[in-house]
C-alpha cells in the first residue's frame, strides 16, 4: 500500500488509471489524432505496465531537502536534487521569492529567476573589481594581448566575427568604466558647486 500524499509521478506503480479514449474524446476536441501506433515512434515506451526494474515503491529520499526551493505545484522537493550551486545573497533571495510566491506557469516566476541570474552576474563582476583583477579571466581578454590573440585568429572560419569579439567582450567593461567616470565627475561637481 502506498502513501496517498506521495504524487504518483514518483511511484513505481501508478495509482489512478488513465482516462478512457471515449472520455478524452468527449473532453478534448481533436483528441486521438495520433492513436495509430504506426504513426508514433514512442509507442513501445508508452506501454504499461512497463518492467522498469525498480526495486522500490518510492525512491529513497536524498537528505537535506529542508529549506530547498521547489515549485509550489509540488508538495515536496523531488527525491533527488542538485546541491552544487546553493542559493546565496541577494540573487538567492530573489530566486527563493520566485519559487515561494509564483507558479511555474506564471511569467513573474521566470522573470524573477532571470533577474536573480543578472544580479548574480553583476555581483560576480563587482567581486572581480574588489579582487583587484577587474577583467574576469574567463573572458579571454588578457589572452588576446599575452598569447598572440590576433595571430591565432588567422585561417579561422569566423573571420567576419573577429572584429566584433573585442567589442562584445570589452565593450561592457569600457561602458561601465565610462559610466563610473561620468558619475564621479557629476558627484564632484555637485560637491564643489
Amino acid at each position: 500500500m502506498t502513501d496517498p500524499d506521495i504524487p504518483s509521478a514518483y511511484l513505481r506503480d501508478k495509482r489512478t488509471p488513465p482516462p478512457s479514449r471515449e472520455e478524452l474524446r468527449a473532453r478534448i476536441p481533436g483528441w486521438g489524432a495520433d492513436l495509430d501506433p504506426a504513426d508514433r515512434p514512442s509507442y513501445p515506451k508508452l506501454q504499461y505496465p512497463a518492467d522498469t526494474g525498480a526495486h522500490w515503491d518510492f525512491p529513497e529520499r536524498q537528505p537535506g531537502s529542508e529549506g530547498r526551493e521547489h515549485s509550489i505545484e509540488h508538495a515536496f522537493v523531488t527525491p533527488v536534487f542538485g546541491t552544487a550551486q546553493p542559493l546565496h545573497g541577494l540573487s538567492g533571495a530573489i530566486r527563493r521569492y520566485a519559487y515561494a510566491r509564483f507558479s511555474e506557469g506564471r511569467l513573474a516566476h521566470w522573470l524573477l529567476l532571470i533577474v536573480g541570474d543578472r544580479v548574480e552576474a553583476w555581483g560576480s563582476t563587482l567581486r572581480s573589481f574588489a579582487s583587484g583583477r577587474p577583467v574576469p579571466p574567463a573572458t579571454g581578454l588578457e589572452t588576446e594581448f599575452t598569447r598572440g590573440g590576433l595571430r591565432s585568429r588567422r585561417g579561422r572560419s569566423d573571420v567576419r566575427h573577429q572584429l566584433l569579439d573585442p567589442v562584445v567582450v570589452a565593450g561592457p567593461w569600457v561602458a561601465g568604466a565610462g559610466a563610473a567616470v561620468l558619475g564621479v565627475r557629476k558627484v564632484l561637481r555637485s560637491v564643489r558647486g
